[in-house]
């Protein structure tokens, strides 16, 4: 049975714990709250409404990727938001194995999740600066782009399929629908 290390990515609403979790019990791996990983400055500074800068992710995101890496032949699923492909190219210098599911949904669709979301670091505020920051997967960056209009099962079905089909033909980027994601960002 193929191992899998996979990052469930995408801005804060997107949902990336709860699909993670799920994808994990379908690929038979352990989830992790990529959240678990950052340091208090870190999890200050975004409490106080301040977006992190890539010196502030940087040391947050070689521990992801390590923690990938320890995995060896065991599935992982991380969530984290990995919203710019430097970040994500960070966490494969750990681990080249590295997959990762991009949770894509309209700016309306985010906010409306995060105002109903309580007890979280994360203010709605800094929706906007994530998706500016979001760079989308390219198709060399072995991932896949799923809706976050369905369900939370039905993207982690379809994220474990996309999966195993790509460890068929190479794992290329693509949407469930077998097209390439657009290179734009925003949300």
């Amino acid at each position: 049975m193929k191992a899998w290390h996979v990052v469930v990515m995408g801005v804060s609403g997107s949902g990336k714990s709860t699909v993670g979790e799920l994808l994990a019990r379908r690929i038979g791996g352990r989830f992790v709250d990529g959240d678990l990983f950052h340091p208090e400055a870190n999890v200050a500074k975004m409490q106080a409404g301040a977006p992190l800068d890539d010196r502030d992710r940087k040391p947050w995101l070689e521990a992801i990727g390590q923690q990938l890496a320890e995995a060896r032949d065991g599935s992982i699923v991380i969530a984290c938001s990995a919203l710019k492909r430097s970040y994500r190219d960070i966490i494969r210098s750990r681990d080249p194995q590295a997959r990762f599911v991009l949770l894509h949904g309209s700016r309306e669709l985010l906010a409306k999740r995060l105002r109903a979301r309580s007890g979280h670091f994360m203010p709605p505020a800094l929706l906007q600066s994530q998706l500016e920051t979001l760079e989308e997967l390219q198709a060399d960056e072995g991932g896949f782009v799923v809706d976050i209009t369905r369900t939370p099962d039905e993207l982690a079905r379809d994220a474990a399929g996309l999966l195993r089909e790509a460890g068929c033909k190479g794992g290329e980027t693509a949407r469930p629908d077998g097209t390439q994601p657009s290179h734009s960002s925003g949300g």
